[in-house]
């Protein structure tokens, strides 16, 4: 949970009172890549207050599965390290990372054009 809360409260730091494009694309990518559960709520294309509580909810849990089967790989040997976990624990984030990147991609190719 460390990385996505550290990840979180730098997003934070970059939306607030941000006014330029490039803070604001940078900060929505800190967001959703430490609460990739907020696009699986709508987050992008809706702000309801109890979407947004799923979706954090929802990233939480994911982030401690995934810290769970980090740390359950990673002892796989008897003697494990701090380092192993934090191989396992990146894989398994990158994988998590480019499924956001996927699904932004997506919904820019489907729905960003009948937005426009």
């Amino acid at each position: 949970m460390l990385p996505a809360c550290a990840l979180a409260i730098v997003a934070t730091m970059i939306l607030h009172g941000n006014t330029s494009t490039s803070g604001g694309i940078a900060g929505f990518a800190a967001v959703v890549f430490a609460a990739p559960g907020l696009l699986v709520a709508g987050i992008p294309l809706t702000t309801e207050s109890g979407r947004t509580f799923l979706g954090v909810m929802g990233s939480i849990a994911m982030w401690l599965v995934v810290g769970i089967v980090a740390s359950r790989r990673a002892t796989r040997s008897p003697v494990a390290i701090w380092r192993d976990f934090w191989r396992e624990y990146l894989w398994l984030a990158a994988g998590v990372w480019a499924g956001v990147v996927m699904g932004l991609a997506l919904t820019e190719m489907f729905v960003g054009r009948a937005l426009l």
